[in-house]
């Protein structure tokens, strides 16, 4: 493994160390684990013998497509072993980055029938995700596929279908869903430290025109470079559009949108620490406020979620807001609000804090009591008094709470590492299809539910649409 990240690893398991302690200490004992966590955080410092090496290939070598290589490199035993992208300027820059001597063509077919590729990566435009995925598993290949697992609804049961035909690993990628940070969080939630949840909020702002997908253009963009014909397969063909192909998130077409670019991040954080498979009823709302740039998706975008009640976590209701012309920066935050406390998880880790109810309800203040004759006023009071002691009437207190991980840790290689050890040890991923389905198809019916202008009913157990 390389030396920074042992190095960060070894810092971390330091600063675990000291984290436990406290929890130990406190009334959290009972989910202080050090043991199990010691071993996840070093289980890579083992010897990995040739047997073990990964042969991965990369379809699409845009921006996630560098940033997932990137970081399956750093995972020991993992090797390139070709790259697919319709744009000939990113093959020609996988050279530069690989090896002139590196695979490369502008079918993805042609990759999946290489004999020495394990496992692929999928980073391409939504509208690939599932009939890539869906012939890498016929062709026998572990699958890394960038979120959200489906463009459309109806492709999700499909999707798994095929994978559990063909036994291969599925990784999405959601990363939070093996973040630290979460997993922590989790456990103080499955203890009890707010309560019962009843109420969930979660952002994901941003202000700038990179950060709203006005990603730059190559100079050389043409039908010439980019193979137009190929990336409107099974859609009418139209003349070439730069902004289609390079910019397609803003499009409903090609992309997903708010909904299940961002949206898809916060859902699958919040199902990972409660459990739930998802919500059954699903309302949005939103507007193009900012960015007319020809995009057909909006770029302030609300939903509200309705949770029920089921054997692992309580009705609950979720609001989830995206802005990309925020005012305030870029911001992301998780709030999972109880009876008891508020978990608040941001990038670097969470806080709870807890806000406990006195066994008394009060009495005064801004309360009806001063609208009462005087008299009688005073007969409330005693009686109050006699009934609730002066602890009774004390609200209990609490401390909070506070997770930072280490500067240099990264969800996103603890959600690659988690992938090839599937691979290796023949298990489940973090995040296979049916929790990557169930957290994709809420943010995909926010979508339907804006754009038709209508409440989505959804059926989180069996993955269906309700009537």
């Amino acid at each position: 493994m390389s030396k920074d990240y042992a190095s960060t690893r070894r810092k971390f398991l330091k600063q675990l160390t000291a984290t436990s302690a406290m929890l130990a200490a406190g009334p959290f004992a009972s989910v202080a684990n050090p043991e199990q966590l010691e071993e996840r955080i070093i289980r890579y410092q083992r010897p990995i013998s040739p047997n073990d090496t990964i042969r991965i290939g990369l379809i699409g070598t845009g921006i996630m497509g560098h940033n997932d290589l990137q970081t399956a490199l750093k995972v020991p035993g993992v090797e390139l072993a070709g790259a697919c992208d319709l744009y000939t300027g990113r093959l020609e820059r996988m050279k530069e980055l690989h090896g002139s001597s590196l695979y490369t063509t502008q079918d993805y077919r042609e990759l999946l029938n290489k004999k020495d590729i394990d496992a692929v990566i999928i980073a391409t435009s939504d509208h690939w995700h599932a009939r890539i995925a869906t012939d890498a598993f016929r062709k026998q290949k572990h699958v890394y596929c960038e979120k959200p697992m489906v463009h459309k609804l109806w492709e999700g049961l499909p999707l798994i279908g095929a994978q559990r035909l063909s036994k291969k690993v599925m990784q999405v990628g959601s990363q939070r869903v093996s973040s630290i940070a979460y997993i922590k969080a989790k456990e103080l939630y499955n203890a009890g430290e707010i309560g019962a949840l009843n109420c969930v909020e979660a952002t994901y702002d941003r202000q700038s025109a990179i950060g709203a997908w006005e990603y730059t253009i190559p100079t050389d963009a043409s039908a010439q470079t980019v193979d137009w014909r190929r990336y409107l397969t099974g859609m009418p063909q139209t003349a070439f559009d730069p902004k289609k192909f390079f910019w397609w998130r803003n499009y409903k077409a090609f992309g997903t949108g708010m909904a299940g670019d961002l949206f898809v991040h916060l859902i699958s954080g919040i199902h990972m620490i409660t459990d739930s498979y998802g919500p059954t009823r699903i309302v949005s709302s939103g507007q193009l406020s900012y960015w007319k740039d020809g995009r057909d998706v909006p770029d302030v975008m609300t939903a509200i979620m309705d949770y029920p009640q089921t054997k692992t976590h309580p009705a609950f209701q979720v609001m989830l807001r995206v802005n990309f012309i925020s005012g305030g920066g870029n911001k992301s935050n998780i709030r999972l609000y109880g009876t008891e406390g508020m978990i608040e998880l941001d990038g670097n880790g969470f806080t709870i804090t807890h806000s406990l109810l006195s066994k008394a309800p009060g009495i005064g203040g801004y309360d009806s009591l001063n609208t009462f004759p005087t008299a009688m006023q005073e007969e409330l009071k005693k009686q109050y008094s006699d009934r609730w002691s002066s602890d009774d009437q004390k609200r209990p207190e609490k401390a909070p709470v506070k997770y930072k991980v280490h500067d240099g840790y990264s969800e996103h290689l603890d959600h690659f590492t988690n992938f090839f050890d599937a691979i290796r040890n023949g298990t489940q991923a973090n995040e296979g299809p049916e929790f990557a389905f169930r957290a994709a198809a809420p943010c995909l019916a926010a979508n339907d539910s804006y754009f038709q202008k209508r409440i989505i009913y959804w059926d989180p157990v069996n993955m269906r649409l309700k009537a």
